[in-house]
């Protein structure tokens, strides 16, 4: 299976608390609900096609029990509800006995040799959702496949940022790109290893490069 992130940000960066105000006041952060005002259709239906993709979703400890407590009491005409609620969830986690929110598998350990266990097996995608934390980790040990980015015009300033972490820099290959009316941005990535520096050599020489 493909190990995919899949993440509303800002454009600085900031992946904390898209939903509302509620949703995450970690640290005090009171800037949420950034990405609902930029919500239309096309986004809808965009982001209902990459959960599709999905044959389990795959999470930290904090965020599963956010999604746990939230998700059960969403009921239909939300277009995700049923997704959600069904689909296999993997927690990794070292203080998690059990989830409550079936189905729920503890992936307990090393959370690399985990995660690494479950992408050997069989099926498309498992996602990250939310659990920044976990998706930069898997990012910096080459675990991740795929990263699928939702960018709501919006500066907020503040926040827990996605994707920090001290590993190596990654390169990536945009495979898909798209934008709403609403001006989300969409972009799709595969993961390409380390990524490539070069020293910038002028205007010409770069021209030639790309055209050999």
């Amino acid at each position: 299976m493909k190990i995919v992130i899949t993440e509303f940000v800002t454009v600085d960066g900031v992946s904390q608390g898209p939903g509302s105000a509620q949703e995450d006041p970690t640290g005090g952060f009171d800037r949420g609900g950034w990405l609902v005002p930029h919500m239309d259709e096309t986004f809808l239906q965009q982001a209902s096609h990459w959960l599709d993709l999905a044959d389990g979703l795959l999470l930290g400890r904090r965020t599963y029990e956010a999604f746990a407590r939230d998700w059960p009491q969403i009921t239909d005409p939300d277009p995700f509800t049923a997704r959600m609620n069904s689909l296999p969830k993997y927690v990794v986690s070292n203080t998690l006995t059990h989830g409550a929110w079936h189905p729920t598998t503890i992936l307990s350990g090393d959370p690399l040799e985990a995660v690494e266990t479950l992408r050997a097996r069989p099926g498309r995608e498992v996602q990250i959702h939310g659990s920044a934390r976990l998706a930069a980790a898997l990012l910096s040990a080459g675990l991740v496949d795929t990263l699928r980015l939702a960018v709501a015009p919006t500066v907020i300033g503040d926040g827990r940022r996605l994707l920090t972490h001290p590993g190596a820099a990654i390169g990536l290959r945009l495979t898909a790109h798209d934008v709403t009316p609403a001006g989300i941005l969409l972009l799709e990535y595969a993961t390409t290893g380390q990524a490539p520096v070069a020293d910038y050599t002028g205007v010409e020489a770069i021209t030639q490069s790309t055209t050999t």
